[in-house]
């Protein structure tokens, strides 16, 4: 036998228990060296960063430095996200305090995303009514939208919105005007306070650099928004098209609560992207995504090797393909609404008929 085949559930088990078996037992193995040696890479990176975009004024290098600022933060949640999920160092301690630390550039609520992120998203992976990330309409529920509804549907289902989509519901509804359950709220509204100060500390600091710099009211506007928030939006906008193609494309099913099983959603609804080692130097592998849904204590090191394991024993049932700009855009025309009782995608078109048939 192979070590594959060695790997291979009994007949008839179907649990996610099942599919963790298959996965070597190297890919749990955590590094302390790994997460400080990655962890401070991309520190240095982004202070280096900031410190260039501090006295930069012309536009032909800003350009550039701001769009590798926006990847840098991205390359930092990531790393975030990683321990966040208990995966990137070996103590609980270090993984809470650098979650902390590497999502202050995202403004991103520690306890808060643990809620909603690990929680709910994956616990729940596609699943109607529970997991809020990219959860697909009906046809009838959008017609009943006011036009105004209709219309931010419209911006944040296209191409061009991802990052509006994230923007909204992610990171505003769900973690800054998130109302937590009563056994979660002091560890919550704690980590809120600190990334209200964190927010105070940078735009303050940065409007106080831009006074210093250069005596006028101008510079001190302009600073904060060339260090913090155009390197926020850029990130927003990065990370709300990674968690869309994750999640959608035509080929990807969500299920109802009747049908959905834990097995199901963690290996056929979501997907393993291969993309070039550059994008990958700043995203860690976060492409690598259904070994990270089978389990979240792989660290992102050891995800290509816990993939390669998943599709070897599941084969076609995995969806491993390379990240195509071209699928992209398909996915965004064609991926609109969803029918729960048929298990498919609709267009906005389709989706009329189905509710107004002819």
């Amino acid at each position: 036998m192979t070590e594959v085949q060695d790997r291979l559930p009994a007949e008839g088990d179907n649990s996610l228990a099942s599919i963790r078996a298959m996965i070597p037992r190297s890919c749990f193995e955590r590094s302390n060296k790994h997460g400080y040696f990655y962890s401070a890479r991309d520190i240095v990176i982004y202070v280096a960063l900031l410190a260039a975009i501090a006295v930069v004024d012309q536009w032909w290098l800003l350009v550039p430095l701001e769009l590798l600022a926006g990847l840098v933060v991205s390359g930092l949640f990531v790393l975030g996200h990683d321990a966040a999920h208990g995966a990137l160092f070996e103590s609980k301690k270090l993984n809470s305090r650098f979650a902390r630390l590497l999502f202050l550039p995202s403004y991103h609520i520690y306890e808060a995303w643990v809620f909603g992120h690990n929680r709910v998203h994956h616990g729940f992976t596609t699943r109607q009514g529970m997991d809020f990330v990219w959860h697909p309409v009906t046809p009838e529920e959008y017609a009943e939208m006011s036009s105004l509804a209709k219309l931010r549907h419209k911006l944040e289902w296209s191409w061009l919105g991802s990052g509006a989509y994230y923007l909204r519901e992610v990171w505003w509804n769900k973690m800054v005007r998130f109302d937590p359950p009563a056994k979660h709220a002091e560890a919550i509204k704690f980590d809120n306070r600190l990334i209200a100060s964190w927010g105070v500390v940078s735009i303050g600091g940065a409007v106080a650099l831009g006074w210093f710099m250069d005596g006028t009211v101008l510079a001190a506007i302009v600073m904060p928004i060339k260090l913090f928030v155009v390197p926020f939006l850029l990130f927003i906008g990065s990370i709300g098209w990674t968690v869309y193609v994750h999640h959608v494309s035509p080929d990807m099913k969500w299920w109802t609560s009747k049908e959905w099983n834990r097995r199901a959603a963690q290996t056929e609804s979501t997907t393993i992207l291969r993309v070039p080692w550059f994008l990958n130097f700043f995203y860690h592998n976060i492409f690598v995504h259904v070994p990270h849904h089978v389990d979240m204590r792989i660290p992102f090191y050891r995800l290509p090797e816990a993939a390669d394991a998943i599709t070897d024993a599941l084969g076609d049932t995995v969806m491993d393909k390379k990240l195509q700009v071209s699928d992209y855009f398909a996915t965004t025309k064609a991926c609109k609404l969803y029918d729960f009782d048929a298990g498919e995608w609709l267009t906005y078109k389709e989706g009329q008929k189905a509710v107004s048939p002819a």
